[in-house]
């Protein structure tokens, strides 16, 4: 019952917020030039993402409040530390923008020392530090790199969020059900806005949030002896996608670190997808390696490997995706010119 409060009080708080900050953010002049990475064409409102940061605070404190984290509440209150710090250097660069040197110290900061704390409360051994700290900070960025269409976060939010609760059941770890049920009704909530047709955009202090809740939830549920594949399948598009697009322009000589538009789920938009089809293609592959994980955690050897094929093919398949919708296009027009 606690946590259907906690669930109900986060997913209320991220329908409403949105109306009272929007306004603030208009006379703020908030607002987001297109660039080079941008999906969209026309200046935005961006910085939503501080009413989804205001409805995950609200409900830390309701399953604090309510009871819904009776035991573990200090890795509890380490994760949510990540997560809002995390935010607010989000808010910082949405509002005047940080070096990329300065970015990365900050996110690099807060996954060291949020890192070092789960280290300590959950008795593992530091060899585990520098690993965690670089995930934390790594996940941030890439889900700042993948917050360039409609929809996407939200959804992305909802599975990763869903996925982690239901690892807390499996896992008895109530502190990650509560954690992963906030976050999924924090994305919930927003995803009416977030479907919009470019009105707002979460901006930095959202994907930011994002990024900091999945990476920081998946590391203290690994440090407290999770299955591995709970914690990584949700999160296993958004790697392949972002390694995928490093390496090609890596490979193809050039600057990885500029900013781009060459991301699989937007160049799915290229050949002709909507923003919510790109959208929910990524999310149908999350959610169904998601599945084979689950099932793959607990299952004997050949089932185990049979999950994994199917994981390997989901995202392959996901990698390869822009280019067979484009031949499979560029066929349909050729059989439709009538001969001459």
């Amino acid at each position: 019952m606690p946590l259907i409060l906690v669930a109900g009080i986060t997913l209320l708080a991220s329908i409403l917020l949105p109306f009272a900050v929007k306004p603030w953010l208009v006379r703020m002049g908030v607002v987001d030039v297109p660039s080079a990475r941008s999906s969209h064409s026309r200046t935005t409102i961006r910085g939503m993402g501080v009413a989804v940061s205001l409805a995950t605070a609200i409900g830390y404190a309701a399953a604090i409040l309510l009871g819904a984290v009776t035991v573990d509440r200090s890795v509890f209150l380490v994760v949510f530390a990540v997560i809002g710090a995390s935010a607010a250097v989000g808010w910082i660069e949405d509002l005047r923008g940080l070096s990329i040197r300065g970015r990365a110290a900050a996110q690099l900061g807060i996954g060291t020392a949020g890192s070092a704390a789960l280290l300590v409360l959950t008795g593992q051994s530091f060899w585990w530090l520098p690993l965690a700290a670089v995930a934390i900070a790594a996940y941030i960025n890439i889900a700042n790199f993948m917050d360039g269409i409609n929809g996407i976060s939200s959804f992305h939010g909802i599975l990763t969020g869903g996925a982690y609760a239901a690892a807390g059941v499996l896992a008895g770890q109530p502190w990650l059900t509560a954690g992963g049920a906030v976050l999924a009704m924090a994305f919930l909530g927003f995803l009416p806005w977030n479907l919009s047709r470019g009105s707002v955009f979460l901006g930095d202090v959202g994907s930011y949030l994002l990024g900091a809740s999945a990476a920081a939830l998946a590391v203290a549920g690994f440090l407290s002896g999770v299955y591995v594949e709970y914690l990584l399948t949700p999160l296993l598009v958004y790697l392949a996608d972002t390694g995928y697009t490093l390496l090609r322009r890596i490979k193809s000589g050039e600057r990885w670190y500029a900013s781009h538009r060459e991301h699989i789920y937007q160049r799915l938009t290229d050949v002709g997808f909507s923003h919510l089809q790109a959208a929910a293609t990524v999310s149908a592959c999350t959610a169904a390696v998601i599945v084979l994980g689950f099932i793959a955690a607990t299952a004997p050897l050949p089932v185990v490997v049979l999950c994994a094929a199917g994981s390997l093919a989901v995202l392959a398949l996901y990698l390869a995706s822009p280019d067979l919708i484009g031949r499979f296009r560029r066929r349909q027009k050729v059989t439709r010119v009538p001969a001459s």
